[in-house]
């Protein structure tokens, strides 16, 4: 193992304020910084000496011997022990699950986000197969803190193993139950997961509340479940890794990775890269970033990706559709770049509306009623090829007017696709219903 970087921010809210030094002796679940507004608690994940304590991270050298044994949080109420051990959304962008678990349910819903949205990634899924009983423990944990009378699993109904571990487990269980969602992305936007489970559809702004509900991620919960039960803090990430590794490309799900991990340590853990790549992402295929070997694992990373190299565009004009789900226009003007095009036109999906920080979100997560008017506006411009970053849906409207116009078609996730042998993101060739279980059992 080498030296670990802990980034002070890992969370929605400023950078933590750090509380150690260099020179100082840590432990696995020693406190080494602290939010400075909204935020959460960081911890050490090894036994180790801090090397550094630089602008936007602290880097710890670990010890030759790792012992098990963590430094425990202090026993409280279930919520504080969970702001203590500084669980954060660990699915999405971090939000601080002892803020998001306060609101006030009045009887409404935990809806337990076990979508595993982006495609590659296994390790929710792991986590429901081998550690459904803490998982269950958090889930009470949540309802209880929110005062929530209900719990729901919303989970791809292809996932027949974890569906029937989640059936079993929930047997006597009156108020949770299971929601089967198809194989589509985005199923696991916050919003999606609401629409979906409850049939409510929120406005952009609008946060899971507004529909008597808290949205979290399993492997949140059962980050809960251990700050509760076992007084553990939150220094531990569960990830896949996968691509163009050494003996394959079938992923490698890990558990409890220690947070400040290399991403080169977790790549030469699989078996290390297989020859000539083209990037190394962080995260999934829609929402990761490309990355260096040294960025380090932090409390959201869902995944690692090795791809094959991008193809070659020549110089060609190129159009961008940006769109809320997938990658920013800084991600798609990289994309592009690497792949030796010329950005000629930019656009937004139609449903993409901007919000006061910047980012987008979508009108109606999944649910595209076409994108002919920007394909044409790439046409006029002059683009030959356009790169889209779009949903199952979305990509499917634009494949309705491209090809029609003579634009050859892209998609971000491309790459990534033929690197893990996942079919490329075009036409939309399932339905977008399931089937229900009697009674979501």
């Amino acid at each position: 193992m080498g030296k670990l970087q802990f980034l002070l921010r890992q969370h929605v809210g400023a950078p933590c304020e750090p509380v150690v030094k260099a020179g100082d002796k840590v432990e696995k679940g020693t406190l080494i910084a602290v939010p400075n507004g909204l935020g959460a608690n960081i911890f050490s994940s090894v036994y180790g000496s801090v090397e550094s304590v630089l602008e936007d991270r602290i880097v710890i050298v670990p010890d030759e011997e790792q012992k098990d044994a963590f430094v425990q949080i202090h026993e409280g109420s279930p919520l504080e022990m969970v702001k203590e051990a500084g669980v954060v959304g660990m699915g999405g962008a971090g939000f601080p699950t002892g803020v998001k678990l306060g609101t006030d349910l009045k009887g409404g819903y935990i809806l337990v986000n076990a979508v595993e949205c982006e495609p590659g990634l296994y390790h929710n899924i792991r986590q429901i197969e081998e550690n459904m009983e803490m998982t269950l423990k958090g889930v009470k944990y949540c309802m209880e803190i929110s005062n929530a009378a209900k719990a729901i699993f919303a989970i791809k109904a292809k996932n027949k193993k974890a569906v029937d571990t989640i059936r079993e487990a929930i047997k006597g269980e009156e108020n949770i139950s299971i929601h089967l969602l198809p194989d589509i992305y985005p199923m696991g936007e916050e919003r999606a997961v609401v629409r979906e489970t409850l049939g409510k559809l929120l406005d952009p702004t609008q946060l899971p509340s507004a529909a008597d509900s808290v949205v979290i991620n399993v492997e949140t919960v059962l980050r809960v479940a251990e700050a509760i039960e076992l007084r553990k803090p939150c220094y531990s990430k569960n990830l896949t890794v996968i691509g163009k590794l050494n003996g394959g490309n079938q992923p490698h799900v890990y558990m409890d990775v220690p947070v400040g991990t290399s991403v080169e340590d977790m790549i030469e853990c699989s078996g290390g890269i297989d020859g000539v790549y083209g990037e190394i992402i962080m995260g999934g295929p829609f929402t990761g970033k490309a990355v260096a070997m040294d960025a380090p694992v932090t409390k959201t990373t869902g995944g690692i990706i090795v791809t094959i190299d991008l193809p070659d565009l020549h110089g060609a004009p190129v159009g961008l559709l940006v769109c809320a789900c997938g990658g920013n226009e800084e991600r798609m003007r990289d994309i592009c770049e690497k792949m030796h095009g010329e950005v000629v036109s930019v656009a937004r999906c139609k449903q993409a509306i901007e919000m006061k920080n910047g980012t987008l979100k979508c009108e109606n997560p999944g649910n595209c009623p076409g994108q002919a008017q920007k394909c044409l506006q790439f046409k006029k411009d002059g683009a030959e090829y356009i790169i889209i970053g779009n949903c199952s849906d979305c990509s499917n409207t634009v494949m309705g007017s491209a090809p029609k116009m003579k634009l050859k078609v892209f998609h971000q996730t491309d790459h990534i696709m033929r690197t893990i042998n996942h079919p490329l993101y075009r036409r939309l060739t399932v339905s977008k219903q399931v089937d229900q279980l009697p009674d979501g059992r």
